[in-house]
């Protein structure tokens, strides 16, 4: 109830920083995903001792608002964190990351998010803009390029619940976009509306991942899209890891061409990370 007061009345606070990251996701002709994740570090957590575990807990409590401030939806959850003593040094240094899916309509929103450590008292509070794209039923398009520090299937009966689940796959995205060069480069994007090949059944384009330095390709891997599992001119799931051990430290930018060999349209979503 005290977050949810302060989301109401606007009141900012930044004793416990955090990030946040949203990406799309089309699900039906008129709702898209999307998804919130956020990011905050182990070392700005109060940890308390208990029983040779360090324990701690973070409230979070989101409102999503129409422009003229309309509720569309709220959530309320908690990060519980337990480590024990031996390891708190080590965890203190890597990030608790909480994501949520939100089903709206293609349009302009509000998110105000308001969080809690509820050791110390110290609270963060951050409102960003939502923009839900639109997906046109006969219109190429993508979902957001998702950089991710895991993608990976999931069962069958977890497809589509629990966190960081999009359709059968898990995939955690990168809050801040660093990664360590004993890392994978996890990407993970939706491809919509292709033109079918001859068969009327498989999507008929390529896709060319580029990682680029200073607008200089470092690295290039080309796909057919027929290939891929489970691929239609409807919907085309683009999962991939790159090993990032070769590279040198600094900023860099991936992007995915994808062509439509019947159209002879491209789209080429980018998205940026930092090589540690």
């Amino acid at each position: 109830k005290d977050l949810e007061e302060i989301v109401t009345t606007n009141v900012r606070y930044n004793l416990l920083p955090f990030h946040v990251r949203t990406d799309y996701v089309r699900v039906t002709g008129d709702t898209v995903l999307a998804a919130v994740t956020v990011s905050l570090n182990n070392k700005e957590l109060a940890f308390q001792s208990k029983n040779g575990v360090q324990h701690a807990v973070v409230n979070i409590f989101g409102r999503v608002t129409t422009l003229t401030r309309r509720v569309v939806q709220t959530f309320e959850d908690t990060i519980s964190l337990d480590v024990p003593n031996a390891l708190l040094e080590q965890s203190l240094g890597k990030p608790s990351v909480y994501w949520k899916s939100i089903p709206l309509r293609s349009g302009l929103y509000r998110l105000s998010l308001a969080i809690k450590d509820t050791s110390s008292g110290n609270m963060g509070t951050m409102e960003i803009r939502l923009d839900v794209p639109r997906y046109e039923e006969d219109q190429m398009a993508t979902s957001s390029l998702i950089l991710a520090d895991l993608v990976e299937k999931v069962p069958t009966n977890k497809i589509g619940t629990g966190q960081f689940v999009i359709g059968g796959t898990k995939v955690r995205p990168a809050v801040g976009e660093a990664f360590r060069r004993d890392q994978k480069l996890g990407i993970y994007m939706e491809v919509y509306n292709l033109k079918p090949d001859v068969s009327g059944r498989k999507p008929s384009a390529t896709i060319q991942y580029s990682l680029l330095k200073n607008n200089q390709s470092v690295m290039e891997v080309a796909e057919d899209v027929s290939k891929l599992p489970e691929a239609s001119p409807n919907q085309t799931i683009l999962e991939k890891t790159m090993s990032l051990a070769s590279l040198d430290p600094g900023r860099y930018t991936m992007k995915v061409t994808i062509t439509d060999t019947v159209s002879k349209r491209s789209i080429a979503p980018t998205d940026d990370f930092t090589e540690q």
